[in-house]
């Protein structure tokens, strides 16, 4: 196993195991636009994991006819969190992460970027006392790849050095654009994404 200096951690599918619980949030939230909708939504959302609700809002929003009024978007936001908070909260953690990620037993710098919104995020964290295992904390609407390309220019890294562990196609973008390593935490989700991807890969934490 490489033992990188800097880690860029995501969250949802490799720290929780709440993939789950933000695609039956979307799919709820556009039920009431009928059947199809939500299933196109759902559909969309299974295949871009990493991609914040502030880009695929406005996109789900056109797609029931409702356009992309910002006050709109802003309400949908809402009820989203409002939905996903306690849960994702409360969801499982993907086996053998909170040990290492507490115990840091190679003392490794984690840095924790994720699409989720910056003030949720921190709000998560600090409900599940995480916060201090990450130097660094980036949410949406910060993008992935412009997140750790920030932090390798502002911290002057090696991106050799680095490693990112992800769970979607948005996690591996990020992570090529920027020429760091990239570690896939495999689960039945994502199966189909990566089905052609034969790069490293765990599907827990257990063994690091």
């Amino acid at each position: 196993m490489i033992r990188p200096k800097i880690i860029f951690w995501d969250f949802d599918g490799v720290i929780k195991d709440s993939v789950n619980v933000k695609t039956n949030a979307f799919f709820k939230l556009f039920q009431p636009f009928g059947y199809n909708i939500a299933v196109r939504v759902r559909e969309h959302h299974e295949t871009h994991g990493g991609m914040s609700r502030f880009d695929k809002l406005p996109l789900y929003l056109q797609w029931a006819g409702e356009g992309c009024n910002q006050s709109l978007v802003n309400q949908f936001c809402d009820q989203f969190a409002c939905l996903v908070l306690d849960e994702v909260i409360n969801s499982p953690w993907v086996p053998g992460v909170e040990a290492y990620l507490r115990a840091n037993p190679n003392r490794q710098t984690f840095i924790l970027v994720s699409a989720t919104p910056q003030e949720e995020l921190e709000l998560i964290l600090n409900k599940l006392k995480l916060n201090d295992c990450f130097v660094k904390i980036i949410g949406a609407p910060t993008r992935k790849k412009d997140a750790i390309r920030m932090t390798l220019e502002k911290l002057k890294l090696d991106a050799q050095n680095c490693l990112m562990i992800g769970d979607a196609q948005e996690d591996y973008t990020a992570a090529q654009v920027n020429n760091v390593p990239f570690l896939l935490r495999q689960h039945g989700t994502n199966s189909k994404v990566f089905e052609n991807y034969t790069g490293p890969s765990v599907k827990d934490f257990t063994v690091l």
